[in-house]
C-alpha cells in the first residue's frame, strides 16, 4: 500500500484572509508601499492593563497548565460578563475557554455533530465555517441572503433549508463580511423556527462590542427559555480588545455540551494559555475605556469609508451597522474591461488592484459571494485614505 494523505484535509481550502494579508506582508517587506484592506484584527495595541496582568502573571509564575476547559477566575469574569452585556445566565461549569474563536467553533462542532449532519449557513459568510464544519465530518447548507435583504436570512428561508438531518443553524451577528446586525423582531422569527425544528443554534457573536450609532448586540440566547437551552453562544476578546494574538475564545452552552467540549479539547490541546488567560481575566473585569476608544475610532473610519465609495463609479456598499469591514458590490467593475481583457472575477480584480495598485483586498468567493470585495476598516485613517485613492483610481481608468 502507498502512502497517502487524509482526503479530508485535502479538502479544506486555505484561508484566503490570511493568504491576502501574508501577500500584503510580503510585498512591505521588500519595501513597496502596499496598503492593506484584508487585516481581521484592530490596528490598536492590546490596552496596557492587560499587557501588565500577563507580565505579573509571568513573574508570579502563572506558567503552568491550567484546568483544561479554562480558569475557575476567568469563567467567573465570562459569567458575569454574560449576565450584564449579553442577558445570558450560564454558570461556571457551562463556560469552556479555548484556543480562539476558531478553536471554540471547532469544539462545537465536533461535540454535536455525527457524520452527516447538516449545518445551516447563510452566505455571506466568514469563510472558515463550512471548512470547520466539514472537518467535524458535517455537511454545510448554503442559504443566500441578498443584497434586497441586507444580507440577512429570513426566518422562512432557514425553515425551507432544514431537512431529517439538520443539526444546527450558524448565526453571526454583527456578520463578518457585512457588518449587518439582526433586530430583536428577526431574533425572534429565527428563535421560533429553531425551536419549531428542534435544532440548535450557533450564535458567533465574536464582534458584539463593535456597534454603531442607536444599533444595538441582542443575543438570541436571551430572548427565552426554549431558545436558551438549544443556542451555544461564542465570542472571545480578539476583536474588542484587540487582542487577537493572544488567542482566548470562549462558548457557553448547555452543561452536557460543555462537558463534552472540555473532553475533546483537554485530549487535543489541553488547557489554553495560562498567561492569556491572566490577561484575559483583566480584560473583562478591568476598565472598559479602551473598548469604547477603539469603537468610536472604528465609526469615524466607517463614516470615512462609506462617503468615499459612494462618490464612486462601478462600486457600492450598504452602511455597516457593526464589525469593521465594508462589503463592497463589485458587480459593475467585473464587466469592465483593464488592458483590454473583461475583468470577470473577483480574483482577478484583487489581483490587478495588488500588483498595479498596491492595495490588497479580499476577494469573496470564498465567503459565498463572488462578486463582492471586502475591505477592513481595522487600519489606520491615513491607509484607509491612501488605498481608497488607489482603487479609485483603478476604477476610473477601466
Amino acid at each position: 500500500m502507498s502512502l497517502t494523505l487524509s482526503k479530508k484535509a485535502q479538502a479544506v481550502k486555505p484561508s484566503s484572509t490570511l493568504a491576502i494579508t501574508a501577500r500584503a506582508k510580503e510585498l512591505k517587506l521588500q519595501g513597496i508601499d502596499v496598503v492593506g484592506f484584508g487585516a481581521g484584527e484592530p490596528d490598536f495595541n492590546t490596552p496596557d492593563n492587560i499587557n501588565e496582568a500577563a507580565i505579573k502573571a509571568i513573574h508570579d509564575g502563572f506558567t503552568k497548565y491550567t484546568p483544561a476547559s479554562g480558569t475557575i477566575e476567568l469563567k467567573e469574569a465570562i459569567c458575569k460578563k454574560f449576565k450584564i452585556f449579553n442577558k445570558l445566565n450560564y454558570s461556571s461549569d457551562q463556560i469552556v475557554i479555548s484556543n480562539g474563536g476558531k478553536h471554540s467553533l471547532t469544539n462545537i462542532f465536533e461535540a454535536i455533530l455525527n457524520p452527516g449532519d447538516e449545518v445551516i449557513i447563510p452566505a455571506p459568510f466568514w469563510l472558515s465555517y463550512p471548512e470547520i464544519v466539514k472537518l467535524a465530518d458535517g455537511v454545510p447548507v448554503i442559504i443566500r441572503a441578498d443584497k434586497s435583504q441586507n444580507y440577512k436570512v429570513t426566518a422562512e428561508q432557514i425553515a425551507a433549508a432544514c431537512t431529517d438531518k439538520t443539526k444546527a443553524f450558524i448565526l453571526n451577528s454583527p456578520c463578518n463580511p457585512t457588518g449587518m446586525i439582526y433586530t430583536k423582531e428577526e431574533l425572534e422569527s429565527i428563535a421560533n423556527v429553531i425551536i419549531e425544528k428542534d435544532i440548535y443554534v450557533i450564535s458567533d457573536e465574536i464582534y458584539e462590542y463593535l456597534v454603531y450609532g442607536d444599533n444595538e448586540h441582542i443575543s438570541i440566547g436571551s430572548l427565552n427559555e426554549e431558545i436558551y437551552k438549544r443556542t451555544i453562544t461564542c465570542s472571545g476578546l480578539s476583536k474588542s480588545y484587540s487582542m487577537t494574538g493572544w488567542r482566548i475564545g470562549y462558548t457557553g452552552s448547555s452543561k452536557e455540551i460543555a462537558k463534552l467540549m472540555g473532553s475533546i479539547q483537554s485530549h487535543q490541546t489541553s488547557n489554553p494559555n495560562s498567561i492569556a488567560q491572566k490577561a484575559a481575566t483583566e480584560a473583562l473585569n478591568g476598565p472598559q475605556e479602551t473598548v469604547h476608544i477603539m469603537n468610536m475610532e472604528f465609526n469615524n473610519r466607517r463614516e470615512y469609508m462609506m462617503k468615499r465609495i459612494d462618490a464612486m463609479p462601478y462600486v457600492d456598499a450598504i452602511t455597516p451597522l457593526g464589525a469593521f469591514y465594508l462589503f463592497v458590490d463589485t458587480t459593475e467593475v467585473l464587466k469592465k474591461e483593464y488592458k483590454g481583457k473583461t475583468i470577470e472575477t473577483t480574483a482577478r480584480l484583487a489581483e490587478i488592484l495588488i500588483d498595479d495598485y498596491n492595495v490588497a483586498v479580499v476577494p469573496c468567493g470564498d465567503f459565498g459571494f463572488d462578486d463582492h470585495i471586502r475591505l477592513s476598516y481595522a487600519i489606520s485613517i491615513e491607509q484607509i485614505e491612501k488605498g481608497l485613492d488607489r482603487i479609485e483610481k483603478l476604477l476610473k481608468a477601466l
